[in-house]
């Protein structure tokens, strides 16, 4: 490696004795003898002298590792037993997992101060052999991007909608273009200059194109948005190097595979980065020290190998970051996600942080990352950042919502930018100066960051002017960035940007030229380790496809059993076919899980993928590799329990070619479902591809409709249909044995051949070689082209910008900040926001505001309600011991989160629930308000006195989770008509409730959004802030008492918090009960509170009182704690609270905060309170409803269907991909079996239509159940929230939810049948055309009614994919198509009559051919006989049975309705 080598002729005795002074300095922590000190020296001398004469490959893995011989020795003696350590020499690549954490802990005691340390220790090494570190510069230069949305109602997504984007998508290509849609600007020439070794943040108000700043940065935007103005890193352009390992960016969404650790997702992310340039550096170093004779201290040159070694599983530098990041106390609990519970929410948000920290890049985009963090931590991670930022000269640019002022403080650079400009770029000591020179000040007791969030802002500017001289007027952001360009900072901006970079000063090991730094094989091994972990953790998936699979063999088997199978002519072979189709189908539909399986983990594919963590196929090989095993115990489980039992050709090498062909085809349908998956992206939609591809290979694979019937235009599909290739090769397998040799009735050479001839099938052994190469092709083909699709294809669902028409306000995602406009004031929003401002303003001014909008101030809240106290007494909480906890070696079998909690909350007060993370703060409000669904709860919880019942408490109660959950495809102002709808009380008139809803929006600020989507977190709609403001006003129109409120300010910038807060407080100012969990309060949002109740971790409560006037009641009880420091002038309150009661700070006082409470004359005053509060007062009544709910059950039913018919018009990626799968198999149907209607001379032909009939209506029946799923599954989340609040029964919504279905099964049915009737020219006759309509309608239905009901009685939506699959193999065998009734065993016909697509498959042939009396010939009898005897004779149809068909069809439809119904009222999988 190349240094920068400076004075290196430096005298080396000059180096020793600099060493030996700097070293004593070191360890001159004891007051034991010189000499003890200086025969330590000695040996290590000697260890250093032996590792010095090693070869260079060997010495830069061996370092010292020292342990203390004896700690048990008092006080006295401790000097003395820390000179005696033990030292040995150590290959740093063989530590073991105890002594990496001895190092870390040692070395980093506290973080924040000992990271400090041990980078100066590390920095004064390298400047000792006069080495410079790496440092880059990133400029951007008139940066302009923009980006095109629709207007006004045509961007939601409505059916129509959609129908007319897709087309005019079509249109373009031709250049055609007929929409409204606008360009937005999302930057406007923006410039600036993020330097090394200074810390930089980046603010700004929600939308302002914060994080479309930082994806430029990091190169990572969008390619469909237009890009001007250039971005350099050390002068070379983003084209000259590869920017996204050079840098990283890390997103505000937190993307994880919820079955990993926290320690094994960074270990993984370390393996893929590698270490970048620190082995060159510690090359170099040792080298460069050799030469000067200076021996590096032993733990800082231990931790520098260590850290510096590439390719091992586990390297130190994991340990190092999880330490940083406070992660090291959850490292071995997984992530989680919606169904597996794991970390907190905040511990998520920093696993993101640190999965990027692990890699050697020392130039990252960091994009909020504080949200759901206490401002504690908040605070350490940025210092450790900045100890790393000003030490090693890192370079990083940061997007904090809300910093505290302390946290502010560590900032070096601050750019500030608005509506897409820059306000502001430069030293933080400039820029209130700025804002003075422009008229504006800050006030006393806030905070500048939330200051200078709120100066651009039009609402906030006003009371910030500071010139008494001049009126205030409006000042724009654009006046403010030309402001700036005058302003001092701004003209030296100017100045370095016309200088341009100097690229010989850069060093060239600062930038990152090759794609990948690991070797491919240590990625490879990486990757595959991680799909080995996988496997492991899903290991029930993979049983549960196997105990289906012995389930399903064993039914196969039994069906198929040798007793009844006989090889006398060929409707007996026939039965064999049989056999092997059901073998063929269902190892081909086994590869279904794959599918759901595959989606679910591509947001963290394309994540890894898009930081370059690895080459896609080093994901996809191991994927391919690790289930083969896994499918060959499943092949071998089908085959030995059906070859023998069903009798099948006896020879071994028979048995051994049919095992090789099982084993074959399940790599092909995995390979098939891979590529499906890859390729469609989403759930809904793979599950509408994937049978699509099925369909066609199935209709064209040879044994529905044989080769000699298949038309011309269609022939091609059977030469590209696996299936055909597996099909051929099975029946020649089994036809062409010895068995099958003997002549037939009709004068065909053999059975066999019969046989073969009636499915057109080959009749030559080869075949079976033929069609056995062909299916390793295919799975060759199909991984390769998962693995192509993996490479080009990005993740659907892009955010898109909407404009209202009128008032142009944008609404669009947070995540990838799209467009972004200037809004027009809207007047009625500024009178509510000057009625929030002023509670109690005066009359004239009320008078204003009322002939202003013909409303009247604080109306809205005044809806009659009942103040409620609550009060509770000793409340304990446990949940059974975690498994992994057990495996560690608790012994109790119950965990405690809870202790001892006693407390209370009254009306009109505003309580603050606050403590570090894990504190217990979600925990005790769930219990609280009674939403926990498991665990034990213990104590005493009253409501103004009486026992509380959680019916009635659900009726008063608003509960404000910190997981925004919301129906994703509905606007602000229905999702408020609908809560109100469904909660206020019945006498509450419609014009009160609408009015009402209104005035909630005024309070909360949301009247300019009212027409916007709400969208699914994260991926489309409002952003974070919008939402939370949704869901306090969801609540606030229920016209709750009590209303709990989890985390309300998370996620938000200074302004959408205060706003939030100011909600809240009007909320309490009207008399209501309130408690609010928050995490990271500035100064003014933590004194809107009246009390706080302050908890540590473990549960327990260490304050509950007033706060007092500037916090000053909770200052004095911490301070007149003896050892307690003083809070320091304009020091963030609650975060001296958190920090000066933090375990560390326990251990430095030898107390337990908890105690000390416990013994306090405050605690004694609360205890007193609650006693007073459980007494009901005198003549008060208990809470008393007299129904459950608010509304009637109609009035529920109606609420319910309005909104999910609206659901159901917004989701066109169901609705119109469902009907686009219907409309392709219809024409699929129709064009391969074109007028197979009019030919009824064979049986054969009689079979065809049967095949027909059967495929298609299965195919459309299993699209609807699977597409079906992960909409209903997505609405469960919300019926959870919404029925836990007592909205509404289960079954209203249940009813609600599957009349919405029939519509649109209606409006399938009708095109479907149409076209298939005319195409396949069916008889057309009035009767028969309805009954066929009647059946495949009802079919159609019952299947998506089973769908519903699998996702209501699974835990998640992969289960129930994996449940529905289960039945679609026994539905298939029973349907009468591969084996017919008479000829099922008596012991299975059972299963015959309930299974519903038989009954399908009756009807529609039934319904066709009751009256036809056309003599047929019977293929392989030489007999002749009617239709109407034949279906009779051959699958026992009768012709009279048409009645009971069709009421059975309508009762198994009705059948699922109802256990859908019951299991979405009885069963609830969500886990709090």
């Amino acid at each position: 490696m190349e240094g920068d080598i400076a004075n290196l002729p430096r005298s080396i005795s000059r180096s020793r004795s600099r060493a030996a002074s700097w070293r004593d300095e070191v360890f001159a922590s004891g007051r034991y003898s010189r000499r003890t000190m200086s025969v330590n020296q000695d040996e290590e001398a000697l260890i250093w002298a032996a590792i010095e004469r090693l070869p260079t490959y060997d010495r830069l893995r061996t370092s010292i590792f020292q342990t203390a011989l004896d700690t048990t020795a008092d006080d006295a003696a401790a000097a003395a037993a820390a000179a005696r350590l033990e030292r040995r020499e150590v290959d740093v690549r063989k530590l073991d997992m105890n002594e990496r954490q001895q190092i870390v802990d040692k070395i980093f005691k506290v973080a924040e101060e000992d990271n400090e340390k041990y980078l100066i220790k590390f920095r004064n090494r390298l400047e000792k052999v006069g080495i410079r570190l790496p440092t880059v510069e990133v400029r951007f230069q008139n940066l302009t991007i923009e980006a095109d949305c629709y207007v006004g109602s045509r961007a939601l997504p409505t059916l129509p909608n959609v129908a007319l984007n897709i087309l005019e998508a079509g249109l373009s290509i031709f250049g055609i273009s007929t929409t409204k849609r606008r360009r937005l600007t999302i930057l406007k020439n923006v410039n600036g200059i993020v330097k090394p070794s200074r810390m930089a943040l980046l603010l700004g108000p929600p939308s302002s194109g914060k994080t479309t700043l930082l994806l430029a940065l990091a190169a990572k935007l969008d390619p469909e948005l237009r890009v001007e103005g250039e971005v350099t890193y050390n002068g070379y352009k983003t084209k000259e190097f590869v920017p996204r390992k050079t840098s990283a960016y890390i997103s505000q969404n937190d993307v994880h595979l919820g079955e990993m650790t926290v320690k094994e997702t960074f270990d993984f992310s370390a393996r893929c980065q590698g270490v970048g340039t620190r082995y060159d550096l510690l090359a170099e170093l040792a080298r460069r020290e050799k030469d000067a004779g200076i021996f590096p201290e032993a733990e800082l040159d231990l931790f520098m190998k260590a850290t510096a070694m590439e390719g091992m599983k586990s390297n130190l530098i994991t340990d190092y970051t999880l330490k940083i990041l406070g992660l090291d106390i959850c490292k071995d609990t997984v992530v989680g996600d919606d169904m597996r519970r794991g970390i907190s929410g905040g511990q998520r948000k920093r696993v993101t942080t640190g999965e990027m920290i692990v890699g050697p890049t020392k130039t990252l985009f960091m994009d909020e990352i504080s949200t759901g963090l206490d401002s504690s931590t908040t605070y350490q991670i940025v210092k450790c950042l900045q100890q790393v930022v000003h030490i090693t000269e890192a370079t990083i640019l940061m997007s904090l919502l809300q910093p505290a002022p302390e946290t502010f403080e560590l900032f070096d650079d601050i750019f500030l930018i608005a509506e897409g400009q820059v306000v502001y770029e430069g030293p933080r000591e400039h820029i209130v100066e700025f804002f003075e020179s422009c008229g504006f000040r800050c006030p006393e007791r806030k905070g500048t960051a939330d200051f200078l969030q709120e100066v651009t802002s039009k609402k906030d500017q006003e009371q910030y002017w500071a010139d008494k001289h001049r009126p205030y007027r409006y000042v724009t952001v654009t006046e403010f960035a030309n402001k700036f360009k005058q302003f001092h900072v701004g003209m030296q901006l100017e100045r370095e940007l016309a200088v341009p970079f100097d690229k010989s000063a850069g060093h060239r090991a600062a930038l990152v030229f090759k794609k990948y730094t690991v070797p491919r094989m240590k990625l490879l091994k990486a990757c595959w380790d991680k799909e080995w972990l996988l496997i492991k953790r899903n290991a029930f998936v993979y049983i549960f496809k196997t105990g289906q699979i012995v389930i399903l063999s064993i039914i196969s088997a039994t069906v198929f059993l040798r007793t009844h199978m006989h090889q006398r002519n060929v409707s007996d072979g026939t039965l064999y076919i049989g056999g092997i189709l059901f073998t063929l189908i269902m190892n081909m539909f086994n590869g279904f899980a794959e599918l759901s399986l595959t989606i679910a983990r591509l947001p963290t594919f394309y994540k890894h993928r898009d930081h370059l963590f690895h080459p896609t196929w080093a994901y996809t090989l191991p994927n391919f590799l690790l289930r083969l095993p896994i499918s060959i115990v499943e092949t071998v489980v089908w085959v030995g329990i059906t070859y023998y039992t069903i009798g099948f050709a006896p020879e071994a090498s028979r048995f051994f070619k049919h095992l090789l062909l099982t084993f074959v085809v399940q790599q092909m349908a995995a390979g098939l479902f891979r590529l499906i998956s890859g390729v469609c992206r989403t759930m809904i939609i793979a599950f509408t591809g994937g049978p699509m591809m099925l369909l066609i290979l199935f209709l064209l694979g040879g044994f529905i409709l044989p080769k000699r019937d298949i038309p011309n235009w269609w022939v091609w599909g059977y030469w590209i249909s696996p299936l055909a290739y597996a099909f051929n090769a099975y029946s020649a397998n089994e036809m062409l044995a010895p068995r099958w040799n003997h002549p037939t009735s009709d004068g065909s050479p053999t059975i066999g051949e019969a046989v073969l001839n009636t499915f057109d099938a080959p009749k030559h052994a080869y075949w079976y070689w033929i069609g056995l190469g062909a299916l390793l092709g295919f799975t060759v083909l199909f991984n390769f082209l998962f693995t192509l699709s993996l490479i080009y294809l990005d993740p659907i669902g892009k955010k898109q910008g909407i404009i209202e028409d009128e008032s142009e306000m944008e609404v669009g995602g947070d995540s990838r900040e799209e467009p972004r406009l200037a809004t027009r004031p809207d007047p009625r929003r500024e009178v509510a926001m000057q009625r929030m401002m002023s509670s109690q303003s005066d009359a004239s001014a009320s008078g204003n505001i009322e002939s202003a909008t013909g409303v009247a101030p604080k109306r809205g809240m005044v809806l009659p309600f009942q103040p409620l106290a609550m009060s509770f007494d000793s409340v304990n909480y446990f949940v059974d011991m975690p498994l992994e906890m057990r495996d560690q070696g608790a012994t109790e079998d119950r965990l405690q989160l809870l202790r001892e909690v006693t407390g209370a909350f009254r009306p009109g007060v505003l309580t603050a629930l606050m403590g570090v993370s894990g504190a217990g703060k979600t925990t005790l409000m769930d219990v609280l308000a009674g939403r926990k669904t498991g665990g034990y709860v213990e104590g005493d919880i009253r409501i103004s006195g009486f026992p509380k019942n959680q019916e009635t408490f659900a009726r008063i109660s608003g509960y404000c989770e910190q997981t925004d959950i919301h129906s994703p495809q509905v606007t602000i102002h229905e999702s408020l008509i609908y809560s109100a709808f469904l909660r206020l009380p019945k006498e509450v008139s419609h014009d009160e409730k609408m009015k009402f809803v209104e005035e909630v929006m005024d309070l909360v600020e949301l009247n300019s959004l009212k027409d916007a989507i709400v969208g699914l977190p994260g991926v489309t709609g409002l952003s974070t802030e919008q939402r939370k403001r949704l869901t306090i006003a969801v609540e606030l129109v229920a016209n709750p008492s009590i209303i709990f409120m989890d985390e309300p300010t998370s996620g938000l910038d200074a302004r959408a918090a205060a706003i939030v807060m100011r909600t809240v407080r009007n909320t309490v100012d009207t008399g209501r009960t309130v408690v609010c969990t928050i995490h990271q309060p500035s100064i003014d949002i933590f004194e809107a509170f009246d009390e706080l109740l302050l908890m540590k971790r473990g549960g327990q409560v260490i304050y509950a009182g007033p706060l007092g006037r500037n916090s000053h009641k909770i200052i004095e009880y911490f301070e007149a704690i003896e050892g307690v420091p003083k809070i320091k002038e304009m020091y963030n309150p609650a975060t001296w609270m958190l920090e000066v009661s933090s375990i560390a700070a326990e251990v430095r006082l030898g107390m337990d905060f908890a105690d000390y409470y416990k013994s306090s004359s405050l605690y004694q005053r609360n205890k007193a309170l609650v006693n007073e509060l459980s007494t009901p007062p005198p003549g008060a009544n208990d809470l008393y409803f007299p129904t459950q709910y608010s509304q009637s059950t109609w009035g529920q039913f109606t609420s319910c269907i309005w909104k999910q018919w609206i659901t159901y018009w917004r989701s066109p990626d169901y609705n119109l991909v469902r009907f686009f799968f219907t409309l392709v198999t219809a024409l699929m149907v129709g064009t391969i079996f074109w007028r197979v209607g009019t030919k009824r001379n064979s049986s054969g032909d009689l079979s065809k239509i049967l095949g027909a009939m059967f495929g298609a209506v299965m195919f459309v029946g299993i699209n609807n159940c699977q597409t079906v799923q992960p909409v209903v599954a997505v609405e469960r989340t919300v019926f959870y929230r919404e029925r836990a609040a007592g909205m509404y029964s289960a079954l209203p919504y249940a009813i609600a939810q599957m009349l919405c279905e029939i519509p649109y099964v209606f409006v399938q049915t009708s095109y479907y049948v149409v076209l298939v009737y005319a195409m396949v020219s069916f008889e057309w006759k009035v009767e028969k055309f309805f009954w066929f309509f009647f059946i495949s309608f009802f079919s159609f239905l019952y299947f998506t009614y089973y769908g519903m009901m699998t996702v209501s009685i699974t835990p998640n939506q992969q289960v129930a994919s994996i449940f529905a699959a289960a039945f679609y193999g026994i539905f298939n065998l029973f349907s009468g198509f591969f084996i017919p009734r008479p000829k099922i065993p008596k012991w299975w016909v059972w299963y015959y009559w309930i299974c519903p697509v038989a009954w399908t498959v009756y009807g529609l042939i039934v319904s066709q051919y009751r009256d036809v009396t056309k003599v047929i010939d019977v293929v392989g009898t030489g007999k002749n006989v009617t239709i109407k005897q034949y279906i009779e004779d051959e699958y026992g149809f009768k012709s009279d049975f048409l009645g009971p068909v069709a009421g059975v069809l309508v009762a198994f439809t009705l059948f699922f309705a109802f256990i859908f119904a019951f299991c979405i009222k009885t069963l609830n999988f969500q886990n709090r």
